[in-house]
């Protein structure tokens, strides 16, 4: 491990992996810290979609989008690295107030720059033939993509290595350094760290780290699970799910919500969710909850009921009240930076958001406005001494 480097980023997922690789290559010495394994949270427990049709217009849009182009642009040539695959989203309803809510989705979604064609019912068999009969309308996304979240990760943080990064896991950051109000570095249980930049992206602890500099950062855990069919023939040829999938991901409810989403992977199995409900970090198998995931799978896809279920799995996503990822400088503690709180977009948003951060990183303007995001909108310093 470093004693000392440019930036210190606090967490080995994807969004810290894609903010060491951009920092790295724009020239900046880079030291990862984990205090577990690469991918050990939210990035090893999720579908790693890198979705834009699941986003009304706004700030969160502009930067899926901009991923979108990251990923198709400059990381085009690693695709094959992390299995990405262009498969296109289909979004479907059920009844016609569904499809009227639909169409009215994919105007104001056009408008913002995404690329949708509305699908009738009597078409949806082209692009889904084991999709169940009588559906009242879909949607088509082609930028809808898919990658291997864990493969993502892991292969961030080896090119940033290899362009010379330093990764060290195991690593437990245990208070900031400060010279007055700035924070000029980390303490860790294998030592003391110097930095002109520290980088929160601790994902669902992002809130604690944000605490040892004495300011909130309010990202709490969003508690999913997940189902893994067998490998099967092809079935599934797009990203599918339901529509009422998008109200839910912009929900503030702490109850049990769930809502059909569908896909495939390279190795043929299907990953069948989702679901969401706020339990802090209770890792409990909630067999109410894979049970409803499964049936209401079930009407999308009857063919799929002789289906066996290899396993299942659950992650937390790391949530924000205003369902917007904290990006940026902290300037209520100067030298802190923060990429986090993205909840179930973190995959996809993860090297926008590197990219970004890098160049504000590098005294560069960003190409897309962080104001949106900025750390400071959440106003109050937490109530305690932080460490020195």
């Amino acid at each position: 491990m470093r004693r000392s480097a440019d930036v210190v980023v606090i967490g080995a997922g994807a969004v810290g992996a894609a903010v060491a690789w951009f920092a790295t290559r724009a020239g900046l010495t880079v030291q990862v810290l984990e205090r577990g394994q690469i991918a050990g949270g939210t990035s090893s427990a999720c579908e790693g979609n890198l979705l834009v049709s699941d986003k009304e217009a706004g700030p969160e849009l502009d930067l899926a989008l901009y991923s979108h182009d990251v990923w198709t642009g400059e990381l085009d040539e690693y695709a094959g690295l992390w299995e990405f695959e262009r498969k296109g989203g289909l979004v479907v309803a059920a009844s016609s107030t569904g499809a009227e809510g639909l169409r009215a989705l994919a105007v104001r979604q056009r408008a913002a720059g995404i690329e949708v064609t509305d699908v009738p019912a009597d078409r949806i068999a082209d692009y889904e033939p084991y999709l169940t009969d009588g559906l009242a309308a879909a949607a088509h996304y082609p930028q809808d993509c898919q990658a291997q979240p864990m493969l993502v990760t892991a292969h961030l943080l080896r090119m940033a290595r290899e362009a010379g990064a330093g990764v060290s896991t195991g690593t437990t950051v245990t208070g900031l350094l400060r010279d007055g109000d700035r924070v000029v570095g980390v303490r860790t249980d294998r030592g003391d760290l110097t930095a002109g930049a520290v980088v929160n992206a601790a994902g669902t602890w992002a809130g604690e780290v944000a605490a040892l500099a004495g300011v909130r950062v309010p990202v709490m855990p969003r508690r999913g699970f997940v189902l893994v069919t067998e490998p099967l023939p092809p079935t599934v040829f797009h990203k599918v799910y339901a529509g009422e999938y998008v109200a839910s991901t912009q929900s503030s409810e702490e109850g049990l919500q769930t809502s059909t989403v569908i896909e495939s992977t390279a190795a043929g199995t299907i990953l069948v969710g989702s679901s969401r409900e706020r339990v802090g970090f209770d890792r409990t198998v909630s067999l109410p909850a894979l049970r409803e995931i499964a049936a209401k799978a079930l009407t999308l896809y009857p063919s799929l009921k002789d289906t066996s279920v290899m396993r299942s799995y659950l992650g937390f996503r790391p949530y924000c009240p205003d369902h917007l990822p904290v990006i940026g400088h902290d300037p209520r503690a100067p030298g802190l930076w923060h990429a986090a709180g993205h909840e179930g977009a973190g995959i996809g948003l993860s090297v926008g958001t590197g990219k970004l951060l890098a160049q504000a990183l590098s005294g560069v303007a960003p190409d897309l406005e962080l104001t949106p995001f900025a750390p400071e909108r959440f106003g109050d310093q937490v109530l305690r001494e932080t460490p020195a």
